[in-house]
């Protein structure tokens, strides 16, 4: 449409990497290129891509809730999502997307450029879970923001005009929440208004949105993933922000 423990938490990660092994290698990019003004692009890994009907993705959510307001925007991506979502008020879901199971911030780095070669540039990123599963595989933390600073760099590159909006992500479930895992969601919570700061530029926005207060186990469909209400809960928080950007 144009319009635990660490050796458990792992387990998951690799679980995560092979049930999306199709589209990890795919590319389907779009042979009609968008004229929207409103371009987003959902980027991350599983809890973008969602893998129904076990998880759940926020996209499908927020699609909905733009529509309500009669926005106009356009998902853009390599990645098609070919689960069966009911239409809504008379529009057919937007299946583009950027989210693949299992991927690190390290990965996503590597095949940023490729992708965006692929797809449409978009004008606004809603960046998932930064680093989230690079964590769950006890990747340096340092390294992993520096892979998320290049990521945006690339992005900012291809469209200075671009707003990125990055979360705080919403943790894992409350048992796995110890040691280097509960470290990082810290850590990253407190470094995220000094990373945004630091990264938006004259003409290119880089804003947080707190996915963490207020989200409860009770919105996980398992350790990591999101059920339905959880992925209601991150598409109401994503919408709070566009509502306010959208042209």
């Amino acid at each position: 449409m144009k319009k635990t423990t660490k050796s458990y938490i792992f387990s998951i990660f690799i679980i995560c990497s092979c049930v999306n092994e199709a589209s990890i290698n795919e590319i389907n990019s779009s042979s009609t290129p968008s004229t929207s003004d409103n371009k987003i692009m959902p980027l991350g890994a599983s809890r973008v891509d969602a893998n129904r009907p076990y998880f759940e993705s926020y996209r499908y959510e927020l699609w909905k809730l733009l529509l309500n307001s009669e926005l106009e925007f356009d998902y853009v991506g390599t990645q098609n999502d070919n689960s069966d979502y009911p239409p809504y008020l008379g529009e057919t879901f937007d299946i583009d997307h950027e989210g693949r199971g299992g991927w690190t911030a390290e990965g996503i780095l590597s095949e940023m450029d490729n992708w965006l070669d692929n797809t449409d540039i978009p004008d606004i990123v809603l960046f998932s879970a930064p680093g989230g599963n690079d964590a769950l595989d006890g990747v340096d933390y340092n390294t992993i923001i520096s892979n998320v600073n290049s990521i945006i760099d690339i992005l900012q590159n291809r469209n200075p005009n671009i707003t990125i909006i990055i979360e705080i992500p919403a943790p894992v479930h409350s048992s796995l929440m110890t040691g280097y895992i509960n470290d990082y969601f810290v850590q990253l919570e407190n470094d995220i208004e000094g990373l945004c700061s630091n990264q938006t530029t004259s003409s290119s926005q880089v804003i947080y949105v707190d996915m963490s207060t207020d989200f409860i186990d009770d919105y996980l469909a398992d350790d990591l993933h999101y059920n339905q209400d959880g992925a209601q809960f991150i598409a109401n928080k994503y919408y709070e922000v566009l509502i306010n950007i959208l042209q």
